[in-house]
């Protein structure tokens, strides 16, 4: 079958080319792909994390071609959307029941496919939280995938949603998701009960020290790629207990899958696709998304 490969030699580490078919586990369904997504995290790293030949891949929507052996999850011919650590980038991909959702019909395929890491990231990050009713939420990084479903995440759970970007041009529809606030950077951003931070580096240390006293923040993501030094002695003085925490969204992502696909039904979330494309385009995606012009999600549209 076809795949995006890793290649090192490639200008962005990927090309087309050809790869095995995948061997479902007795746990496992067969998918044919539709459509796939990328994130910061898996392009920035990916040679970090993968071996030349092998098929990245944390997203993808279409069809069940084969259901699983122990009788687990959907049946052929049912559409879903799927997450696992690999094998998203190829026009089949083998994966665990615990990890799809059958997409409702309202929601199209490539919507789907910009669902499983940032939506479910976004939706756990809210909820690690806790209770957010009228309390100050920042999201940093807010206008890329996991910032604009956290917006509107955090909103739509009672939250008054602070959304910072790097560039004024990069905020454009954030008040439209539910952020009470829109601010270039944080030099102007009052205290807050939380942050999802997306961005690392001199960002979450500032973004720290504007969390109230036993506030919490969530490290996401290093779209800056720069490393974070806190003072915590300052933070001791001025907001005792707060915290920050490496924040992973963990697996079993099926069910969570299918409430955020519900919500796309019915047009109570907004799956934020700012680029979209056939998979033959992935190096002019891939330049859009690490030169930060994509706003929200970019999407790969995969031929049968």
């Amino acid at each position: 079958m076809r795949a995006l490969v890793h290649d090192p030699a490639a200008p962005h580490g990927v090309r087309l080319g050809d790869t095995d078919e995948p061997t479902p586990g007795p746990g496992q369904a067969l998918i044919q792909v539709t459509a796939t997504s990328l994130n910061f995290g898996e392009v920035a790293f990916l040679a970090d994390h993968r071996k030349p030949g092998e098929v990245a891949g944390w997203d993808a929507a279409g069809v069940v071609l084969a259901g699983a052996e122990d009788g687990s999850g959907p049946p052929p011919g049912t559409r879903v959307v799927t997450f696992g650590w690999g094998g998203g980038w190829a026009q089949r991909r083998a994966v665990d029941t615990g990890e799809l959702a059958v997409l409702p019909d309202p929601v199209d395929d490539v919507s789907a496919a910009a669902l499983p890491v940032a939506g479910v990231t976004a939706l756990r990050a809210v909820r690690r939280l806790g209770p957010v009713v009228g309390r100050r939420v920042l999201v940093t990084g807010a206008s890329g995938g996991v910032g604009r479903y956290a917006v509107q995440l955090a909103a739509r759970a009672g939250a008054h949603v602070v959304a910072s970007v790097g560039r004024p041009e990069r905020g454009e529809g954030l008040a439209e998701l539910g952020a009470a606030e829109v601010t270039v950077g944080l030099d102007q951003v009052a205290r807050c009960f939380g942050v999802i931070e997306n961005v690392g580096g001199a960002l979450l240390s500032q973004a720290y020290e504007l969390l109230e006293p036993d506030g919490l923040a969530l490290s996401i993501g290093m779209a800056s790629l720069a490393p974070t030094t806190i003072n915590f002695e300052r933070a001791r003085l001025s907001n005792p207990g707060a915290r920050v925490e490496a924040f992973v969204a963990g697996s079993g992502l099926g069910a969570d899958l299918a409430y955020l696909a519900g919500l796309l039904s019915t047009g109570e979330l907004d799956a934020q696709v700012g680029w979209r494309g056939g998979w033959e385009r992935v190096d002019e995606a891939i330049e859009a998304l690490r030169g930060r012009r994509v706003l929200g999600k970019a999407v790969l549209e995969v031929p049968a």
